[in-house]
């Protein structure tokens, strides 16, 4: 089976279905799944855009809502996680996972879904600590702190995937598991993110709750997103027992722009007998059911239970018996019903309505899952019994102008995931003003050397294949004897119809170091543009940008906007 990873898709569903359907014709392949790593923004219309945590001047609508509207249809079955860029409001109706648009599935706050026999497991936002030990509370119209706390990681959901003891075969997380890069070449990351060394020194960068989700799930594979950079670990788990260690392939890829690395095609071999279509997974429904009365719809700090004397129950792994009864509630059909319903007006060229206030609704597919396994709508709850914030988000937000970062409190993280965090996150904010700083001095001086008309002479839509992606050696004492097979990954292809394009030596460094054309490769799709600016008009005095103004510019944007 071939599955199609994308990195942050910030709503750029044409571009990245465009993409597959020209590697499916040129290599004849059909992929058979995409897995979207967050910053979805499955915008329907104006009121969702503002319920994203991004500068009014960059809310755009991009073009999920043709797939929303039934205008298009997603061409293959996309499973997304949500990020920290949003249409909160919208994805808040499902919390246990549901169709967004037909042929597009969410799989929640937290969630596992099967495919084809494949265990594949996500969890949505990202780590901050002051909001880990909260419910989810927030509603719309949100208030400029609840913007970004909705789409915070809460130790509930990390509580209920540390519930899982059967294998999981992949997982999606849009921030990295602290500590991950350890495993890849760190030298190549600090070469392409020079800004990250200090937050790779001294191992507070990434999601201290993922890496412990990480530790326990031992996952073949592991996607992710958020830090806009192609980064490929291979971590080997300490044994269990006497058995075999366990491997899992970490892969992070770029945002979908002109000459990034934002999609790779990962073959998984299918289970014999299993079901063509999406399946809910019985483990993971029971373990919503055993933990449905821990949900909790207030701001109020919360910890889970755990053995420590003071409460009656701490595991909540699912059972036999609890698995039976789930296929039982299903009457033996495990397949995901194809009930997805719009709750809002999809957005109309024709007739734009910029002034349109966020909605709030129940979904009905959520409505109908928790009747099914008796479980709670905890946005309808936080409707009922929560008080709706005062003060909306205007069209003049400055997006964080007060902000004071992204450090948290000083504080342990102890394994039972219950605890603050001493980490400095890579937010949605005060690193991407790194981020453009530094991918803006990198552009240029990789360019530098290329004549203007060298880099804007190919046609826009042309993909791009770089050098191969080698995987790095397990840190362990003991390394798998086939490492280029782990990973599954197809050799290096040219997928451009005409000539490739000219290479600068910066960008291609590093690479493939140590390797030759047959060590481990991967197919690293990248779209081309002439909307590129003049290299030699680029000053070299550091650039003050607006926040978040990455995710959100062109590549024209990326070089030339102040």
């Amino acid at each position: 089976m071939k599955i199609a990873v994308e990195g942050c898709c910030h709503g750029e569903l044409d571009k990245i279905y465009e993409t597959i359907g020209y590697l499916e014709k040129k290599e004849g392949v059909k992929v058979d799944l995409l897995l979207c790593c967050g910053d979805f923004q499955a915008v329907r219309n104006e009121g969702d855009m503002k319920c994203m945590a991004v500068p009014a001047k960059y809310r755009t609508m991009q073009t999920f809502y043709k797939y929303y509207s039934g205008e298009k249809k997603a061409p293959v079955l996309t499973i997304f996680i949500g990020g920290n860029h949003e249409a909160s409001n919208h994805l808040q109706e499902l919390p246990y996972g549901g169709w967004v648009a037909p042929n597009i599935y969410y799989l929640g706050y937290a969630g596992v879904v099967r495919y084809k026999g494949i265990r594949i497991g996500g969890l949505s936002g990202i780590f901050k600590s002051h909001d880990y030990r909260k419910g989810h509370h927030e509603l719309p119209p949100y208030n400029p702190d609840t913007l970004r706390s909705v789409y915070h990681i809460r130790n509930i959901e990390v509580f209920k995937l540390k519930q899982i003891h059967m294998p999981i075969d992949i997982f999606l997380s849009h921030d990295w598991p602290r500590g991950i890069y350890n495993y890849g070449s760190t030298r190549e990351l600090l070469q392409k993110k020079r800004f990250l060394r200090q937050e790779v020194e001294t191992n507070t960068l990434g999601s201290p709750a993922a890496a412990e989700l990480l530790d326990h799930l031992q996952p073949s594979y592991w996607f992710s997103a958020h830090l806009h950079v192609k980064f490929a670990a291979l971590m080997q788990h300490p044994p269990t027992g006497n058995a075999a260690p366990r491997v899992t392939k970490f892969l992070s890829l770029d945002k979908c722009l002109p000459y990034r690395e934002f999609l790779q095609i990962v073959d998984v071999p299918e289970r014999p007998g299993s079901s063509d279509g999406l399946e809910y997974d019985p483990e993971w429904i029971a373990i919503l059911k055993a933990t449905n009365s821990l949900q909790r719809t207030t701001p109020h700090p919360w910890n889970p239970p755990e053995n420590n004397g003071l409460h009656e129950r701490w595991d909540f792994g699912a059972s036999e018996e609890a698995m039976m009864q789930v296929v039982e509630d299903l009457s033996g059909e495990l397949a995901v019903p194809d009930n997805f319903s719009r709750t809002v007006p999809a957005y109309d060229p024709n007739k734009p309505q910029p002034y349109a206030p966020p909605s709030y609704n129940t979904n009905p597919q959520t409505t109908e899952l928790c009747a099914t396994f008796g479980l709670t709508d905890i946005y309808a709850r936080a409707g009922r019994g929560g008080e709706v914030q005062s003060r909306g988000v205007g069209e003049d937000d400055d997006d964080d102008a007060n902000s004071t970062g992204s450090v948290d409190e000083p504080s342990e993280y102890p394994t039972d995931t219950s605890g603050l965090s001493s980490s400095i996150n890579p937010d949605e904010i005060t690193i991407e003003d790194e981020w453009e700083e530094e991918e803006g001095k990198e552009e240029a001086e990789s360019r530098a050397d290329l004549k203007g008309d060298e880099v804007s002479t190919l046609p826009v839509g042309e993909i791009h294949t770089l050098s191969c992606m080698v995987l790095p050696k397990p840190k362990s004492d003991t390394s798998p004897t086939d490492v280029p097979n782990l990973m599954n990954l197809p050799p290096t292809c040219h997928s451009t119809p005409s000539a490739a394009r000219p290479r600068p030596e910066a960008e291609s460094e590093g690479l493939c170091e140590g390797s030759d054309e047959d060590a481990l490769a991967a197919r690293i799709l990248k779209r081309s543009s002439d909307e590129t600016g003049d290299p030699g008009s680029k000053s070299t005095a550091p650039r003050i940008k607006r926040r978040n103004q990455v995710i959100y510019a062109t590549v024209e944007d990326d070089e030339c906007e102040d």
